[in-house]
């Protein structure tokens, strides 16, 4: 590692320069996007210290391979065997110093407009020194008094700002959806190919939805039980259909020509998705055989093997969960998409229509932009006359999620017996939350559906 490359890297954790790797090999990179990833790396350091605090095997681990384990515990306060440092509370703590830490960054990177006033720089850099800041409010929260009470709170405070967080998911799903549709229906009218690429996509989605259907009715109801799974399948694929018929209604047309049913397809495959994962999360019913043991039913067999088998099934799962909870961060926080949730979206006459349409050009590619060569990565500094992402709605997002993963890993209100090893157990609470998520989808996509027929003075755009 050359002296340069060094001495980067100490501005950059000590000073305002950007992060960037000491190998000039390596692509250009954007300081807009080495911060976020910044940010996004202490969101994932703290995220996974929780899974840690609420994994009994970590626990053991630890007790019976560090030497002299108790008389540390005993010297930090920590209790004989450091059970203040493990389970419910002490994520609770943890996540009150990161959700502090954000929001005091919220409060501060307020009506940012570029990259060069003193509050962008601490925005920017400075990353050693609010790592320490980090740490310091996560140890601090332990010191906290009565405990008791502040635990009662922030769980109330956590529920309310975590469903805030999955509220916000959805709109920007219903978002997605709706720029898919619109965006390939742009192209129709330069290639007529675009709609066969509209019906093959629409026919998957609708083929995968109705599929899952089928199946959840196989595996998570039986002839004699589960008169629960029965009711709420039947209400989730009826919304499904209303919402499908709604989008395509000659009024709803008429106001909104890129209404149709791709994005009605899109939203009927996440619904069942959710309806899956709730069901998952249900605990399972117990019913009288014809001999009269006590049987297990409205949980598929293959469930049941998976749970008794080893907790494989588990840790994937909570990979996923935290790799769909930091892609809503880091997806939710530009501009387009801060944009869309507060109803802007991109005039349909200049709507070019592409096969990943996602994946097209990024916000700030249209600035100007200097670059900084050092013996290392290159970094473009995209944000010295704009900022490419509202720096403030960037940590609240942030903020909204450490609530939302501190939920998910104490298992919502079940959260005395919480584990990470069994977050995808039966528990009432996942179940509810998730099944709730289904009709708020459902609402919102059915909302932007009928909100230009309610309103029709206002100017809709999707």
């Amino acid at each position: 590692m050359s002296a340069v490359c060094c001495w980067r890297q100490v501005a950059c954790c000590c000073g305002s320069a950007a992060c960037a790797l000491c190998c000039s090999f390596c692509p250009k990179i954007k300081q807009s996007t080495t911060t976020r990833l910044m940010y996004a790396l202490y969101f994932i350091l703290v995220t996974v210290t929780c899974g840690f605090m609420m994994s009994p095997t970590v626990a053991d681990f630890m007790k019976d391979n560090i030497p002299f384990y108790k008389d540390v515990c005993e010297h930090i306060q920590a209790g004989d065997d450091c059970e203040k440092l493990v389970g419910y509370s002490a994520v609770y703590r943890v996540c009150f110093g990161m959700a502090c830490f954000f929001f005091i960054l919220f409060i501060l990177t307020l009506f940012i407009r570029n990259s060069r006033s003193w509050r962008a720089y601490i925005h920017n850099g400075f990353w050693f020194i609010k790592f320490v800041v980090l740490i310091a409010m996560c140890s601090g929260a332990f010191f906290i008094p009565d405990q008791d009470t502040f635990l009662n709170v922030w769980r109330y405070v956590g529920a309310a700002f975590g469903f805030l967080f999955l509220l916000i998911q959805l709109m920007l799903l219903v978002e997605f959806a709706h720029k898919w549709n619109k965006n390939w229906m742009s192209g129709t009218a330069h290639n007529k190919l675009w709609y066969a690429a509209l019906s093959l996509v629409t026919l998957i989605l609708y083929s995968i939805a109705v599929g899952a259907l089928i199946l959840l009715a196989v595996f998570y109801t039986h002839p004699d039980g589960c008169q629960l799974n029965k009711i709420l399948l039947g209400v989730n694929a009826g919304l499904c259909l209303l919402v499908s018929l709604v989008a395509i209604l000659p009024c709803v047309q008429k106001r909104q020509p890129y209404s149709g049913l791709l994005q009605s397809g899109l939203i009927s495959c996440y619904v069942m998705y959710l309806t899956f994962s709730s069901l998952s999360s249900k605990p399972p019913e117990t019913m009288l055989d014809a001999t009269g043991k006590n049987i297990t039913i409205c949980v598929p067999s293959f469930s049941k093997d998976l749970n008794q088998d080893g907790k494989l099934v588990s840790i994937l799962g909570t990979i996923i969960l935290f790799c769909c909870i930091l892609h809503s961060c880091l997806t939710s926080t530009t501009r387009s998409s801060s944009d869309a949730l507060r109803g802007r979206y991109t005039p349909p006459e200049t709507e070019v229509a592409r096969c990943c349409f996602c994946c097209s050009r990024s916000d700030g590619d249209d600035q100007e932009e200097r670059t900084e060569k050092r013996g290392g990565q290159e970094v473009g500094y995209d944000e010295e006359k704009a900022t490419v992402y509202s720096y403030s709605y960037f940590h609240f997002v942030f903020f909204l999620g450490t609530f939302y993963v501190m939920m998910t890993v104490t298992n919502w209100f079940h959260y005395r017996n919480a584990e990470i090893e069994k977050l995808f157990s039966g528990s009432w609470s996942p179940f509810w939350i998730k099944m709730a998520s289904c009709w708020v989808c459902i609402l919102l996509y059915l909302w932007t559906l009928v909100a230009p027929l309610c309103c029709p003075t206002r100017e809709y755009s999707v």
